[in-house]
């Protein structure tokens, strides 16, 4: 069957200073890699061809470009950024008429490189589709990986020549607090204006006018921030540019599912002062939403009225992501409805889990069981945490909802890719079975529930680019 792809075009209809229309670099020789064919059917799509979704061919009703945007990295502002290596090729309606973004990553170079190649090696490629999917499978807001395509070419980066990738995303949008920033940081006020209405029609239209935007933007990057500390995951670039309108996940570079619990963990080697360390990721979320703020302000004709009510929608955000924790944590240890009074008892249960080294998601799953306990080292501080949780009777369904079994461990991502690069795609074949049905593993993959033995351990993540 011929690869059909109903693209209804929108973002492309926006003025010039939003993008630079350009076709994706062809590659040497496109294979197939991964096809998410339940996604594909989501989206309407026909057929499969590598030769699209390598970036050699470009498909009817495309309308290929790569978008400009700017943000703050490490919290320093870079005032041009843009997709230095990744096109839209355009949108569709998806079957439940949610508009979707369909773009390559690792497609070649574009106006926005910054001297990079625009390529993409083939681990980043397959962990990003990895973790996005187990993402999804976990219920949290997050792009979707639809294909992964050989280039038959290699990548330099520092380890020396690589097999390269290219990674279809499919996103709500890429539209992101720094493509506001961009405007914003350039006095083209017009442009913000625009791009504003498009993101309240497309994302939020129960919105009114900018500082509505703010608002709704604060609330789903709230219920984000928390349901990603809610199965341990670090972003570890929560720079602006990496954070959606949408309140979709976004960028899967040096990202990862903790361990071993630790407010403090970090696994990104660029993070070199813990900045977007687990713990550290709610006040960053806020402050990323004063700098949508301080770009959304310009658009207001009372400024001082303006400011005085952006404050107050983002000093309202840490209480949304404090009441975002409690029902999802909440839920971790079966209370129905969690009230401000049960946050102690949650609190001391990571305590003990972070003096004692326990497993993050292997000690909240065996909740409940006679194995709880011996994810402990002080059992009896554990025993005595037990009775006082156990009064509260505990609702083992509600656990069972919140609690997966499976996350996408460091050292069985790494193994996936070291196995791949020598040309064997069945640990990633089976990884991704095992990921799509977190709360209802089969016994059969008990295995990939291992934490890292020492010698296991993966102690940093890479970007990739």
């Amino acid at each position: 069957m011929s690869l059909h792809i109903p693209f209804d075009n929108s973002y492309a209809t926006l003025p010039d200073a939003f993008y630079t229309r350009l076709h994706p670099t062809p590659v040497r020789a496109a294979d197939t890699l991964a096809w998410n064919a339940a996604l594909a059917a989501d989206l309407g799509i026909t057929g499969q061809d590598p030769a699209v979704f390598a970036g050699n061919t470009v498909p009817d009703g495309a309308a290929p470009l790569a978008q400009l945007y700017s943000g703050h990295q490490f919290g320093s502002y870079n005032p041009q950024l843009g997709d230095g290596r990744a096109i839209l090729l355009g949108e569709v309606i998806d079957q439940t008429g949610v508009r979707r973004d369909i773009q390559l990553k690792g497609s070649g170079p574009t106006p926005y490189s910054r001297m990079g190649d625009g390529r993409a090696w083939l681990g980043p490629v397959l962990r990003e589709y990895v973790v996005s999917e187990a993402m999804h499978a976990l219920g949290i807001p997050t792009t979707r990986a639809l294909a992964a395509i050989a280039t038959g070419e290699p990548v330099l980066r520092e380890q020396g020549p690589l097999p390269g990738a290219v990674l279809t995303r499919v996103a709500a949008s890429h539209l992101r607090v720094g493509t506001f920033q961009i405007f914003a940081h350039r006095g083209h006020i017009d442009e913000l204006r625009t791009l504003t209405d498009y993101a309240i029609a497309r994302h939020h239209p129960e919105a009114d006018g900018p500082l509505g935007l703010l608002a709704a933007v604060c609330q789903v990057q709230a219920e984000l921030v928390a349901a990603w500390m809610s199965v341990g995951f670090i972003h570890g670039v929560m720079n602006t540019d990496n954070c959606t309108v949408s309140g979709e996940t976004i960028d899967y570079g040096p990202c990862a599912f903790m361990d071993a619990y630790h407010e403090g963990r970090v696994f990104s080697s660029i993070d070199q002062m813990g900045r977007y360390a687990y713990g550290n990721q709610p006040r960053i979320a806020v402050w990323n939403m004063a700098q949508l703020a301080t770009a959304l302000i310009q658009l207001m004709d009372d400024k001082d009225a303006a400011i005085e009510q952006a404050t107050a929608i983002v000093h309202a955000m840490p209480g949304q992501v404090q009441a975002a924790w409690l029902r999802r944590f909440g839920a971790k240890i079966g209370l129905t409805e969690p009230r401000a009074e049960d946050q102690p008892l949650i609190e001391g249960l990571l305590a003990l889990m972070q003096a004692d080294g326990a497993d993050f998601t292997n000690a909240f799953a065996a909740l409940g069981t006679d194995a709880a306990r011996d994810h402990f080292v002080d059992r009896d501080a554990f025993d005595a945490w037990e009775d006082k949780w156990r009064k509260l009777k505990p609702d083992a369904e509600v656990m069972a909802r919140a609690n997966p079994q499976i996350i996408p461990r460091n050292h069985r991502i790494e193994e996936m890719i070291e196995a791949a690069v020598g040309g064997d795609m069945d640990p990633f074949k089976r990884l991704m079975d095992a990921l799509s049905q977190p709360y209802d593993l089969p016994a059969t993959f008990d295995d990939l529930r291992r934490p890292p033995t020492q010698d296991e351990v993966v102690p940093a993540t890479f970007c990739g680019t």
